[in-house]
């Protein structure tokens, strides 16, 4: 199967990915011109618009392993797995309403550094250090871990290491130059062969079975394979997993994780980071029925796949014609290089502003660029070695993975009430943090058949972890109240707390009624409530 693969792969498609990757040249040496100071590099220059901050969160976030592993599991499992993708949208309102407006107007450039404005040092430091090391060693590593397996499939001969060096140098070179404006730019063309190449290969799926999804329905395996709300015993989403633990997750990777929150950042006003944020989240609808039910319609097309993994490589190189294999080929390039470029800055961003600069001491803007290159350069070695070594990892993948839900309740906890009461103290930030961080780690090892397999026991607290990340917010919140109520409160910003008439008091809800942002929330919060009625 793998060579048929390989020879469905013609001149035709190469050359389209060829005029691809020179477009994403040309874009990066445009970029980099213009890029001459530390905020040019990891804000670009907070000029962003609506349309580039929207497509590029898109972009950022579809990763190889996101295409893949959406089609492979609508495939062998069921469409629930798309609820991470299109209940993406609850966080990006809130990131729109409520912590925007905070970002902006207290003219933040790490999500961190919102920490240290609301709580103390200490906290911004350890929460930054954590998100560097998930996001170089986990996201970023894992990015080009994936995309190397991908390239691997469709070129045999390509070695995993070859193909973590391509992706890694290339995304990394355009990245320390152009800086976060590159990143964008690029994303957006890349959202677009995203979207487009993956909406050819859904019609023509679709096509092929009579435009009827009646026909869907009679080829896949199961009446929950394509319902969202799933039993309480699923392995893949139960269903309080859907409802409570989903949107906490996301949480953590659209309000607080840099990687995605730069691009609201480096925004040019409020009304374009409150519009981007809405428009990222109106586009997570769409990998439902561009990328997840070619997976569920691949079940009647493409009957005899055995691994899940395989079933999109197979699909564009069956069902495609010459020229269009090349085009999805190269959107699935695309989501590979988004990520890893989107890492890289993020991650820069960090340690130069949190760790190599102080606030008390002001830096010549083009020290500030030459420092966020040279990290960006380091980094991109740093997942580039790491990356291949990820295969004699085993499993151990896997729980790095699951680990991102120890990490979200406490944060949860520090940024919404932070942002929402002036009563949590800094020592109930911080200590919450460890608090939450360790008790969840113990959880995770506790209820991990492969820890727990180590020392000759059976898992003891066997709870999905989507329902896990729910239990531990609560009891994080808990803890934050009980340590604010004995400590000493201490002085507060009034930039850092959230004030309704902030939110909108510099939004074009005034000027024409289809500019409200209000509109736009309500639409998509109507297209995320039809999806789970329609699909329940």
């Amino acid at each position: 199967m793998q060579e048929d693969i390989q020879n469905a792969i013609t001149a035709l498609d190469l050359w389209v990915i060829a005029g691809y990757f020179a477009i994403i040249i040309g874009i990066g040496i445009w970029v980099a011109r213009r890029t001459s100071s530390g905020e040019d590099l990891f804000l670009a220059g907070r000029s962003l618009g609506w349309a580039a901050i929207g497509f590029s969160l898109f972009a950022s976030n579809i990763s190889s392993s996101t295409l893949i592993g959406l089609t492979g599991s609508a495939y062998t499992t069921g469409i629930a797995v798309s609820a991470y993708e299109w209940l993406a949208g609850v966080p990006l309102l809130i990131m729109a309403f409520v912590f925007a407006p905070i970002f902006l107007k207290s003219r933040i450039t790490t999500t961190p550094e919102y920490l240290d404005r609301r709580y103390s040092r200490r906290t911004r430091l350890y929460f930054s250090g954590l998100t560097i090391f998930f996001t170089i060693v986990v996201d970023c590593a894992g990015g080009l871990y994936a995309g190397g397996l991908v390239l691997n499939t469709f070129f045999p001969s390509l070695a995993l290491w070859q193909s973590a060096l391509a992706i890694g140098l290339f995304a990394g070179i355009y990245t320390a130059t152009g800086g976060l404006k590159a990143v964008v730019y690029t994303d957006v063309l890349q959202a677009v062969v995203l979207i487009g190449g993956s909406a050819i290969l859904a019609f023509v799926m679709f096509s092929d079975l009579d435009f009827s999804f009646a026909n869907i329905r009679d080829s896949v395996d199961g009446e929950n394979h394509l319902s969202m709300v799933l039993p309480l015993d699923d392995e893949t989403l139960p269903w309080p997993g859907l409802f409570f633990g989903v949107s906490l997750l996301g949480f953590w990777y659209w309000v607080t994780n840099q990687y995605i929150v730069q691009r609201i950042l480096g925004a040019r006003s409020l009304p374009d980071a409150q519009w981007g944020a809405i428009l990222g989240g109106m586009l997570k609808i769409l990998p439902l029925f561009v990328m997840v039910f070619p997976g569920a319609m691949a079940t009647a097309l493409l009957p005899d796949i055995e691994t899940a993994d395989r079933v999109f490589p197979i699909m564009i190189t069956t069902l495609l014609p010459a020229g269009l294999t090349g085009l999805v080929m190269a959107g699935l390039i695309a989501a590979i290089m988004s990520s890893v470029d989107s890492t890289l800055n993020s991650s820069s961003t960090l340690l130069i502003h949190d760790f190599v600069t102080r606030p008390e001491e002001e830096t010549d803007p083009s020290t500030m660029k030459r420092y966020g290159t040279l990290a960006t350069l380091g980094f991109m070695v740093l997942a580039i070695v790491w990356a291949p070594l990820i295969q004699f990892a085993g499993g151990l993948w896997d729980y790095l993975q699951q680990m991102f839900s120890v990490l979200v309740p406490p944060l949860v906890v520090l940024f919404v009430m932070g942002a929402l009461s002036r009563r949590g103290t800094e020592q109930a930030g911080f200590y919450t943090l460890i608090f939450g961080h360790a008790v969840g780690a113990v959880l995770f090892c506790l209820g991990n058949p492969g820890v727990m397999g180590l020392v000759g026991m059976e898992p003891v607290y066997p709870v999905h972890f989507t329902i896990n990340v729910a239990i531990m917010t609560v009891v994080c919140l808990i803890f934050y109240l009980a340590v604010s109520a004995v400590t000493e409160s201490h002085e507060i910003d009034d930039a850092v707390i959230w004030q309704r008439g902030k939110a909108l008091e510099d939004a074009a809800w005034d000027q024409a009624w289809y500019k409200d942002v209000r509109l736009h929330g309500a639409i998509l919060v109507a297209m995320m409530l039809t999806i789970l009625v329609v699909f329940w």
